[in-house]
């Protein structure tokens, strides 16, 4: 059997092949279980033609190999292999993993003779409805406010969605609930998540709460230049908010949000409203040069940063 998985859901697609290694039971590195990636795809039709020596079957694993793209010598040479072989590979799976791929011939022929599943990145109304179904497996509750709250702090990775909600889990106990307060407590938030709370109280001009926020971000040891760039990326979409409705254009659209990022319309919306197009414009300009004098060695980012949050709060 040859697969191919592909799409930007990386949690689904890693599940996908634990149930094909699982019905391989022992993987033998090299006899039975070859991993190919872009480097040595070449060695393809070989691995395939290379007898598992002392197991019944091999698994072949090629990933990100970028023979998806729409032209490329070596998947045709493939497919052409694959048109020809693929109803007699009995003793081989080969399993194709990818975020992206062009329906180009290599893709038509696993297509038609093998088998392709695409894993979307889920909808928020999918993942709040899956993180209340792990916490209600465990006999614990969780509202769906409080669920959506939990994805815009932690994100929607389901790798981090996993990890952030069985320590809720652990903590509420059999027959317990997961609270809001639980989760500013207890989950390790998305820097991006962070960037939100400090932006909420540099709005409500609350200095010291911003301050607190910055420095907290800096304690965790996140980058000062990381920082300075979520930081301009965040009031850059908060400019474009103000265009868009200005123009009447789809906010969502406008910001190139995600399918499973619906959610975040309506919090970079109210937190636009906090200033004025002119106030974000000037603070973008400030920020763009604290970079420059920073690369000089004029400016010390963190204290660049400090001053601009301090003097829009005055």
């Amino acid at each position: 059997m040859v697969y191919l998985l592909f799409g930007e859901d990386e949690y689904l697609r890693n599940e996908y092949v634990k149930k094909i290694k699982k019905s391989f039971g022992t993987l033998q590195l090299g006899i039975n279980y070859v991993q190919i990636d872009e480097s040595n795809k070449g060695n393809i039709i070989s691995d395939i033609e290379t007898p598992a020596f002392g197991f019944e079957k091999k698994l072949i694993i090629a990933k990100e190999t970028g023979l998806f793209k729409k032209k490329d010598s070596l998947a045709d040479k493939i497919s052409e292999y694959l048109k020809d072989n693929i109803d007699n590979l009995q003793d081989v799976e080969l399993v194709f993993i990818e975020k992206e791929v062009d329906k180009n011939g290599l893709y038509n022929v696993i297509n038609a003779k093998g088998k392709v599943e695409e894993f979307k990145e889920q909808t928020l109304p999918m993942l709040i409805k899956k993180v209340k179904q792990i916490a209600n497996s465990y006999g614990v509750e969780i509202k769906e406010n409080v669920a959506q709250y939990f994805l815009e702090c932690v994100g929607t990775n389901m790798s981090d969605i996993i990890n952030e909600i069985r320590k809720l889990i652990e903590y509420a106990g059999k027959d317990g609930e997961i609270k809001k307060v639980d989760i500013d407590s207890l989950s390790i938030k998305k820097s991006e998540s962070i960037i939100f709370d400090l932006t909420d109280n540099l709005g409500k001009k609350n200095i010291k709460n911003a301050l607190e926020v910055l420095n907290n971000l800096i304690y965790a040891k996140e980058p000062i230049q990381r920082i300075l760039v979520m930081l301009y990326n965040h009031f850059k979409k908060l400019y474009i908010i103000k265009l868009a409705v200005e123009e009447n254009k789809n906010v969502a659209q406008s910001l190139n949000l995600k399918p499973n990022q619906s959610f975040l319309v309506g919090k970079y919306s109210m937190q636009a409203k906090y200033f004025q197009k002119d106030e974000i414009r000037k603070l973008l300009e400030e920020l763009i040069n604290i970079d420059a004098l920073s690369k000089s060695g004029e400016v010390d980012i963190n204290i660049g940063l400090e001053s601009v949050l301090c003097n829009y709060c005055s």
